[in-house]
């Protein structure tokens, strides 16, 4: 078997790695080792399943991995022995801004340049275009996720969390309106998000699409990109257990 790995760091675990497996691009699986932004780095550049192993660094905290470094020799056990379930975490959100398409894992987000932003939402489809909401919105931007990012920023700015793989969420961030709450959309669903005055700078997984401005827009829906995951029968942590673990670590840091 071979394996891609994707690290934070040159940790000292990785040279069992090597002893153990054919190392390089194009592996059977992939090994993700730091935190979550290593995670989501190779969820973008890797096709495949994912074992998300979290680092031992201080403030790392791994929401996506169900052991660490720790437990590396038992990972590796399990993986040459073929003991292990490749599970579905959730679908990549398609993000299209002038015919080119990005592949998002944790969050596409407009926000505001300046002092605010105003835009509008509508639904595109074979009827052709029509609002979801029938009044501009103004304010810091709005953010767009799945089951994936959801625990996030969306989280940090009010929006739900989502359990549910087959629904994206559009979360409006500061809005100044009468309508300020998220709007969750189905998988067949695809919505447009127009700039109507001021400028919005468009990013995900914060990299830089594009500075939008007035009758500039961008689509997202969700893709038919899995992105799946390595998960083994001991170490296996909940929604509600790791849920707690960031709760947890983000009040040490407080």
């Amino acid at each position: 078997m071979k394996i891609t790995l994707f690290t934070k760091r040159e940790y000292p675990e990785i040279l069992q790695i090597k002893k153990e497996f054919k190392v390089g691009p194009g592996g059977d699986i992939c090994m993700a080792i730091g935190g979550d932004g290593t995670f989501i780095r190779a969820a973008r550049e890797f096709d495949g399943p994912i074992l998300p192993i979290r680092s031992l660094d201080k403030g790392s905290i791994g929401y996506y991995s169900d052991i660490s470094l720790s437990e590396i020799g038992y990972a590796i056990e399990k993986i040459k022995s073929g003991d292990y379930s490749i599970e579905k975490l959730g679908n990549k959100i398609e993000l299209e801004y002038k015919k080119r398409k990005y592949y998002v894992v944790n969050e596409a987000v407009m926000t505001n340049e300046k002092e605010e932003v105003s835009f509008k939402i509508y639904e595109t489809g074979k009827n052709g275009r029509k609002e979801i909401y029938p009044f501009v919105m103004s304010g810091d931007g709005i953010l767009i996720t799945s089951v994936v990012g959801s625990t996030a920023y969306n989280k940090s700015a009010g929006g739900p969390i989502i359990m549910e793989s087959d629904v994206f969420c559009m979360t409006p961030i500061n809005i100044d309106g009468p309508y300020r709450n998220p709007i969750i959309a189905g998988s067949s669903r695809q919505v447009e998000i127009e700039v109507v005055k001021y400028n919005g700078r468009l990013r995900y997984d914060g990299i830089e699409v594009a500075l939008l401005k007035p009758g500039d827009s961008f689509k997202a829906r969700l893709s038919e990109k899995e992105l799946n995951i390595i998960r083994f029968r001991k170490y296996r942590e909940e929604f509600g257990a790791k849920l707690e673990r960031i709760i947890r670590s983000r009040m040490e840091k407080q």
